[in-house]
């Protein structure tokens, strides 16, 4: 048994995790765009990446390390993704890392992790000349959540203790930034989860696979996936406390915190929704339909305008080929239930019950296929003016 507690604060709370943000030229405006997470013991990492065909030169990087290796230090830059690069963005780190001298601090298979625009080479001057200002004794996670941001309205962070029957402990706590070209399968995010967890290297990678399943690969906001998507877990084991169920648990949670939270600042996003096929043929064809759902910009304009049109619905689930039938098919806004079998229920007081929902900031669209016991929920968000607005000169 196991009892799992929410914490306020970051994870710079955690024994032997040290972070910062500054700003090192690369945000014109000012802000932090620089940041670390530097640990006292090398720690066992395990990460996925975007399914992107064209991955950035920072998960290449990481990858040449080869799996189950331990590293001490995660510089994190915004503004500018080091992707499409070449073989030059990984020159381009390496000769970075070499560049950084901390005195006492020596680094460990040190990684890079970036978010920004696609296509320019890392400035290593600005980089070089920024990280000096770093002190690796600092705990300042909420000055790294906002050097990480790119148009996320806010910094995403969050922190559990587990709590074993046998009287030990441990913390896990995490911060992420995303809000545009989100889609499963990933999406444009990256995501840093701390633990003190004495987690061997295997169960990190089975948890973090597993769990992105209905987490990080169920979200959606505007059906696109960038070249930097990164999920890492850090583990230094310093707590001397794990349980596999517990941590598995525990990782669950706060993957899906940092997904919900980057739905829910979807660029320009009002609303959240779940999506959720239930008594589908099979999981994987509920899976189909509710990420086509969470997808489809005629739903998603349709939650933008708060219109409860359960005939966009219905098109998407027929248009994603799963098996289906409208004499089976039942549709719901929450609880209200617009389509049953075959039969229209959306009369004037149906109606005006379902436009309430959808006022709603968050709220769930049930679909019963009605031919087995297949289920699952993605989420997805409205799609409005401001996600135009934002993304028509993203450069800038």
């Amino acid at each position: 048994m196991f009892t799992i507690l929410p914490i306020k604060g970051f994870f710079d709370q955690i024994d032997g995790f040290y972070c910062d943000g500054i700003h090192a030229g690369l945000k014109p405006n000012g802000n932090n765009d620089l940041g670390f997470i530097y640990t006292d013991e090398p720690c066992t990492v395990a990460a996925i990446f975007t399914e992107n065909k064209f991955q950035a030169a920072p998960l290449k990087h990481f990858l040449q390390y080869g799996e189950d290796f331990k590293t001490n230090f995660v510089l994190i830059n915004s503004k500018n993704a080091n992707a499409l690069t070449g073989r030059k963005g990984i020159e381009d780190i390496n000769n970075l890392f070499s560049q950084l001298d901390f005195s006492s601090f020596k680094l460990v298979n040190p990684v890079m992790s970036s978010t920004g625009v696609i296509g320019n080479r890392l400035p290593i001057e600005k980089l070089v000349s920024g990280a000096k200002k770093f002190d690796l004794n600092s705990k300042n996670a909420e000055n790294l959540s906002k050097a990480i941001m790119t148009t996320d309205a806010y910094p995403k962070t969050c922190m559990y203790e587990v709590k074993l029957e046998n009287g030990k402990s441990f913390k896990i706590g995490a911060v992420a930034k995303g809000a545009g070209m989100i889609n499963p399968n990933l999406a444009t995010m990256l995501c840093f989860i701390c633990t003190d967890a004495n987690a061997p290297f295997n169960d990190i990678k089975e948890a973090l696979h597993t769990n992105a399943h209905t987490t990080f690969n169920a979200i959606s906001v505007d059906g696109d996936t960038s070249t930097n998507d990164t999920v890492m877990v850090l583990a230094n084991g310093k707590s001397n406390a794990y349980d596999k169920e517990a941590f598995k648990e525990v990782l669950r949670l706060v993957m899906h915190d940092m997904a919900m939270l980057m739905v829910a600042d979807g660029e320009g996003a009002k609303k959240v929704a779940a999506f959720e096929v239930i008594n589908a043929k099979n999981d994987e064809q509920a899976q189909t339909a509710a990420k086509a759902l969470s997808n489809s910009l005629l739903v998603k304009t349709a939650l933008f305008g708060e219109d409860p049109n359960f005939g966009r619905i219905a098109s998407t689930i027929g248009a994603s080929q799963i098996d289906c039938d409208d004499e089976k098919l039942v549709i719901s806004y929450n609880d209200v239930v617009v389509f049953n079998k075959g039969e229209i229920c959306f009369d004037e007081e149906t109606e005006a019950k379902a436009f309430a929902v959808l006022k709603k900031d968050r709220y769930k669209i049930i679909c019963d296929i009605g031919l087995g016991n297949g289920k699952f929920t993605a989420y997805g968000c409205d799609l409005g003016y401001k996600y135009v607005e934002i993304n028509a000169d993203y450069r800038s």
